[in-house]
């Protein structure tokens, strides 16, 4: 019976060990050497090249010039293979229902795709009067809190491309219209760490956001909670922040975030010169 267990263990740490030399290779995307590698993951030398060589020799590292490792193709083909978000909602959809339950209001699920944040996952209040998007609807980044909240977590140079395209259009008169006002808003998105529309996008509607992150600590979704300002009350926004930050995180780590979650001047600044609730349910 000990042999097995020994087996099972020395198949965890070589996993490990692989998995280690991945995620070094992912945060530094212009490759690493032997060295550099060894002192990022921990391994010595020995251990580390033999790995190497044999993920080298099946496609899932290439080896540059001057001794560079890389992510190889066969990585990329495995990852572009996979359908990312049918993975994302599928990981997202008992921390939603959660909300939902908790708050009462319509609970969202969405990912940015160019300048627009796309809906992937709606979960409609109860109330007759409610605020519901479809499945599959665009909005301008700017004007949605799930876009907000996306925009403020992304590295600067992603974040920079897209404000270089943004144009901004006004649909009511809280609108956020200049690249000033929009990085402004960043900011304060970054100081709390979620993103409101406060009446921006459609009046009579707030909404409240904050950000699913990645193992980098960069987002790539987000979610929120919307409804009439009526029951998403200025005296709610808080609270309600804080309940998505907390959902948020939790989703955040079920996809391999280990970095600390939002908190305040956690994002990267981007600067314009360059609920009522069911009768079951915790109110929240």
């Amino acid at each position: 019976m000990r042999g097995p267990r020994k087996s099972k263990a020395a198949a965890v740490g070589v996993l490990t060990k692989v998995l280690a030399i991945f995620d070094a290779l992912q945060r530094n995307p212009s490759g690493l050497r032997l060295k550099p590698l060894c002192d990022f993951t921990g391994l010595n030398k020995s251990t580390a090249y033999r790995f190497l060589s044999h993920l080298e020799r099946e496609g899932y590292l290439v080896r540059e010039e001057h001794g560079v490792y890389m992510l190889g193709m066969r990585l990329f083909e495995l990852a572009s293979a996979s359908n990312h978000e049918s993975t994302l909602r599928h990981v997202a959809a008992a921390t939603l229902r959660e909300l939902h339950r908790a708050t009462g209001e319509t609970v969202n699920l969405g990912v940015l795709k160019g300048l627009s944040v796309v809906y992937l996952e709606v979960l409609e209040s109860a109330h007759e009067f409610r605020m519901a998007a479809r499945v599959g609807a665009h909005h301008p980044a700017y004007s949605a809190a799930l876009g907000k909240a996306i925009v403020a977590f992304l590295s600067r140079e992603k974040a920079e491309r897209l404000l270089e395209s943004m144009q901004f259009q006004p649909f009511t008169p809280h609108t956020l219209c200049s690249v000033e006002q929009f990085c402004e808003e960043m900011e304060k998105v970054r100081e709390q760490g979620f993103a409101v529309d406060n009446e921006e996008r459609f009046l009579g509607c707030r909404c409240i956001s904050a950000p699913i992150l990645n193992s980098l600590g960069e987002a790539v979704a987000a979610i929120s909670v919307a409804g009439p300002t009526t029951r998403v009350s200025e005296a709610r926004i808080e609270i309600l922040g804080e309940a998505l930050r907390e959902a948020a995180h939790a989703i955040s780590t079920r996809i391999g975030c280990s970095t600390p979650f939002p908190s305040p001047s956690a994002g990267t600044r981007v600067t314009a010169s360059r609920a009522s609730s069911s009768p079951e349910a915790r109110e929240v």
